[in-house]
């Protein structure tokens, strides 16, 4: 079943997960009661979660500099400070998902090994180029 909520624009298939009520990303979680792979981060996400809200509220924080006209250098330095911090989430999350997603799909073999790959090799040469 899909969430008309969700966000449908980033192409994801939402459905609702009815074992434990939560709404999971099309082919994870449970569906017609098997069990599928989870995401590799799930284990830290309150984590991720906590540090993503912080990384928020210094992105309010820039706004708030830039609406006050306060100094450039001070501003750019806080961007800095910013685009770090998103650089250490995007490390943990490209580590969790080469240790989790692509071991289990290089140990399963066959095609999906060859996307994972794919994929893991495309999301590090974003995060070189960024």
């Amino acid at each position: 079943m899909v969430d008309a909520g969700r966000p449908a624009r980033l192409g994801l298939p939402w459905s609702r997960d009815n074992s434990t009520g939560g709404d999971t990303l099309g082919g994870y979680g449970t569906r017609d009661g098997a069990s599928v792979m989870a995401h590799g981060y799930i284990k830290d996400k309150d984590a991720y979660l906590k540090r993503l809200r912080r990384i928020e509220g210094q992105i309010r924080g820039l706004q708030r500099m830039v609406d006050e006209e306060n100094y450039c250098i001070d501003i750019l330095t806080q961007v800095s400070a910013a685009t770090k911090a998103l650089e250490s989430v995007a490390l943990g999350l490209l580590d969790d998902h080469l240790a989790h997603c692509v071991v289990d799909a290089a140990r399963a073999g066959g095609s999906d090994a060859d996307v994972k790959l794919q994929e893991a090799s495309a999301a590090i040469a974003r995060l070189v180029r960024s």
